[in-house]
């Protein structure tokens, strides 16, 4: 037999043996990268000078950013029910909370591969797994774009709300199906073909819910650095979900590691004081981070079931 044969046939055996430990490797990677940028953040507010009151805001930041992770989880679960696949609330909310540390690791996608991979071992459908996975950052983009433009007040306003008309075409069923079509092609599928029924009204909504909860950790933040009156509120809103969804969506970012935090500092100078912008973004990196590793670690504990 040719030797290139044997290894190929080799080659698949030798994978397969080390499969367990690929996990492991790719969890240890994902808590290096993200042990690390918690150590950068953390180096840059070290410094600050924090009173009670701020102390208390920038917990309760902490605290709706968990919450924010949750219902982010929860939300998915609609996504996935909507294509018809068996997963419960809870189910989804404990993926979603362990994959997403994964989203710091080069080539941010780690994230979504684990989610297919449970997905796939509850008894999902590759496409359908897939495609909830595709869905759900289009829905929190298009959310983004919808409180963005609720308190738009700068002259992005018409290229943020063409953007908004475009992401909410895309997420129609008639486009959505076809790329699930296409999907189950390549994967060359016998299962039930994934498809979504209706529009995902429900779970754009969800998402909605879920910038606002991001929104109101990142305003927490700015009110422990310098008092913000209530006028400045919706235009801060605003430009939060512009940098956030620009750190959603632009690739090569990690997290948004970057791009996040330029944009912020870019679209909000009129609301927030320079250096208070430098610190919120650097805090609020920092606090989601913490967050983020916090939920992860709630995701793992084993669930008694009665």
């Amino acid at each position: 037999m040719c030797p290139l044969a044997i290894a190929d046939d080799m080659l698949p055996k030798a994978l397969s043996q080390f499969k367990p430990y690929i996990r492991w490797v790719v969890v240890v990677a994902c808590l290096g990268f993200v042990g690390q940028a918690a150590i950068a953040h953390w180096q840059s507010v070290s410094s600050f000078n924090f009173d009670r009151r701020d102390i208390a805001l920038l917990i309760a930041s902490g605290l709706v950013t968990l919450v924010a992770h949750c219902w982010a989880g929860w939300v998915w679960g609609w996504i996935v029910r909507e294509l018809g696949q068996p997963v419960s609330g809870v189910q989804a909310a404990r993926i979603y909370l362990r994959t997403n540390i994964a989203k710091y690791a080069p080539g941010n996608v780690w994230h979504f591969y684990g989610r297919v991979t449970a997905l796939k071992s509850l008894g999902s459908s590759l496409g359908a797994a897939t495609l909830s996975t595709a869905l759900e950052p289009l829905l929190m983009a298009a959310a983004a774009f919808l409180v963005a433009i609720a308190g738009l007040r700068w002259a992005g306003g018409w290229a943020i709300a063409i953007g908004l008309v475009l992401v909410l075409i895309g997420i129609h069923p008639r486009w959505l199906n076809r790329v699930a079509r296409l999907l189950e092609k390549k994967a060359s599928q016998t299962d039930t073909p994934a498809r979504l029924q209706s529009y995902p009204l429900k779970p754009l909504l969800g998402e909605v819910g879920f910038v606002l909860l991001r929104s109101v950790g990142f305003l927490a933040i700015a009110l422990a650095l310098s008092p913000l009156p209530a006028s400045q509120f919706l235009a801060v809103t605003s430009g939060f979900s512009v940098a956030w969804v620009l750190g959603l969506v632009i690739p090569g970012a990690p997290g948004g590691l970057g791009v996040f935090e330029a944009t912020a500092i870019a679209l909000m100078q009129g609301q927030l004081d320079a250096g208070v912008l430098v610190q919120a973004v650097a805090l609020y990196r920092l606090i989601g981070t913490l967050a983020e590793i916090l939920g992860a670690g709630l995701a793992v504990i084993p669930v008694r079931h009665s």
